[in-house]
């Protein structure tokens, strides 16, 4: 079974830091394009940040551009969102979600995307 698990969120005062991971089983994440989305209360899912499948490219949307790094540790099958200088408007679920495609493929939007983790809700207190 092809799967994603997020783990890492929690609450944390303004300007604070969380890393977020998002650990793949029953594939391996270094031929897979893997985002990050968020969906606060009443907004629609948005993207946070995408890593390409092979050779890790990345993109960030411009609010997180500077604060948040994305990631991939190929051994250990994660990709990681480190969030520094948290604001509350970072306060969301956070999902991570994976398709598999030839390298260097980066996805932007949400319906390209085949399989999605559960999310971990993200906090921010001012």
């Amino acid at each position: 079974q092809l799967q994603l698990v997020e783990s890492g969120g929690g609450l944390v005062q303004s300007g604070g830091s969380l890393r977020l991971s998002c650990a793949a089983s029953g594939f391996t994440l270094d031929a897979w394009a893997i985002g990050w989305f968020r969906q606060a209360s009443g907004r629609e899912r948005e993207v946070v940040s995408c890593i390409s499948s092979g050779d890790s490219t990345t993109l960030y949307a411009d609010s997180v551009k500077g604060r948040f790094t994305i990631s991939r540790d190929d051994a250990k099958n994660t990709v990681y969102l480190q969030m520094n200088s948290l604001e509350r408007e970072d306060t969301a679920v956070y999902y991570c979600a994976g398709a598999p495609g030839p390298r260097g493929l980066l996805l932007r939007s949400a319906p390209e995307y085949d399989i999605w983790g559960q999310g971990t809700q993200v906090t921010v207190s001012s």
